[in-house]
């Protein structure tokens, strides 16, 4: 799926305010996903940093929806319920159905994924399985040889990361959401702790780059979207 005009519009916002604050990187990271790779772009044109090397790894695309893959809100209710669908949807370890190899979206067709296994489906919690690992490998060995590194996920790959950074529980996560085009800075101790940011939002010690008030507002909205989706 391609990026939207207004998803156009917060990815050059987001790279606006990061160039505001006097951000520089050395690397950026992201998804072998449309979205996620124009938004990278995006946000490096308007730091003016495009130079900056990008590295594209499945491991950061979107949690994989199984069978739901392709379908809208309504067509996966009017096929298996609404209560399936919201389990589906909010719970951290419930996976929606599988995807076999006939659906229209299978992997194994898409030679971004030669040679790779990718899972038939995905809860958030396995999300993570393979989104902590790259962290863990390769964003962190960046960061200790001295990089600052541009990281540029999706809702549940990044929601998956800021778990595991931040310890949130199983429970919590399942609220926690994350509004789109707006950069969330961390910063590291030692060993790896989170430091906590001023102006950080609870849960996170991470803080969001830009006004506080209209990032307060983003953050409602993302929650009054995932309430009404339920």
């Amino acid at each position: 799926m391609p990026l939207t005009e207004a998803g156009e519009r917060e990815a050059r916002a987001g790279g606006r305010s990061l160039k505001a604050e006097g951000f520089h990187f050395d690397i950026a990271f992201t998804s072998v996903l449309k979205r996620a790779i124009k938004t990278c772009w995006l946000a490096l044109e308007e730091l003016d940093q495009m130079w900056v090397p990008v590295f594209n790894d499945w491991r950061l695309n979107e949690r994989h929806y199984g069978a739901l893959s392709g379908l809208n809100k309504a067509e996966t209710t009017a096929k298996h319920g609404e209560a399936k669908v919201s389990v589906w949807r909010r719970s951290y370890d419930v996976p929606p159905p599988p995807m076999d190899a006939s659906h229209e979206f299978y992997p194994g067709k898409d030679r971004r994924y030669a040679g790779i296994t990718t899972p038939a489906t995905e809860s958030l919690k396995t999300t993570g399985v393979r989104a902590l690992p790259f962290w863990r490998n390769v964003v962190q060995p960046a960061m200790t040889a001295g990089k600052t590194p541009l990281v540029v996920a999706h809702g549940n790959s990044l929601r998956a990361l800021v778990k595991a950074i931040d310890g949130i529980s199983d429970a919590a996560i399942t609220g926690l959401n994350i509004p789109t085009g707006i950069p969330l800075v961390y910063q590291f101790d030692a060993a790896w702790r989170p430091v906590p940011q001023p102006g950080a939002i609870a849960p996170l010690s991470g803080r969001y780059v830009g006004d506080r008030d209209a990032i307060l507002r983003e953050v409602q909205k993302v929650a009054d979207q995932s309430k009404a989706a339920k």
